[in-house]
């Protein structure tokens, strides 16, 4: 992640698309972005297969299947990262997909953010944003609204609920070893 601190957006020369939510929506932003940007180069991370509708031809497809273990993963970071990516674009849709690899290829990759949500908004990953940070991060983890209170009791119910199971399991097989014992 570059450019946290700065509110320069750099050109789109050299875009990462990291694809982790509904193909429909990277198909729109590719048909928008290379209508506005015709010389825009773009590589794609993705768990599809084939490329999204407006792919441009020189771009370069790297599937998440491919890179199972930590050396892989690790071999991919690297080279993402001395690819000279300007702008990584971030698909946040409220869908569970590649969730564990977008956060660290948004950390690992040096560019600038991008993020599009489901309905197809986008804001930059900077400071002058951090309101929208804020309030995508609050959405997401169900502490928005009226879902806040029902998230924040279950919360605090977890550890009681938890050892009464606990300490129910716990009666039931020491009264099973004693009737077994008798």
């Amino acid at each position: 992640m570059r450019y946290f601190l700065r509110r320069r957006i750099p050109p789109f020369e050299r875009v990462l698309l990291i694809e982790s939510g509904s193909r429909a929506l990277s198909e729109n932003l590719l048909r928008h972005l290379c209508q506005q940007y015709p010389a825009m180069q773009a590589d794609l991370v993705t768990c599809y297969a084939g490329t999204p509708e407006h792919f441009p031809t020189n771009g370069h497809v790297y599937r998440v299947g491919d890179y199972a273990g930590a050396r892989a993963r690790g071999k991919l970071y690297s080279e993402l990262a001395a690819n000279g990516y300007r702008i990584a674009i971030v698909i946040c849709s409220g869908e569970p997909i590649m969730t564990k690899w977008k956060c660290m290829l948004a950390a690992r990759v040096p560019a600038k953010l991008l993020v599009l949500n489901e309905n197809g908004d986008y804001f930059w990953f900077d400071r002058s944003n951090l309101a929208i940070i804020r309030e995508l991060v609050l959405i997401r983890t169900g502490l928005y609204g009226a879902d806040a209170t029902r998230t924040l009791l279950r919360l605090a119910a977890f550890p009681f609920a938890f050892l009464y199971l606990v300490a129910y399991a716990g009666t039931v097989h020491l009264r099973r070893r004693l009737r077994s014992a008798l």
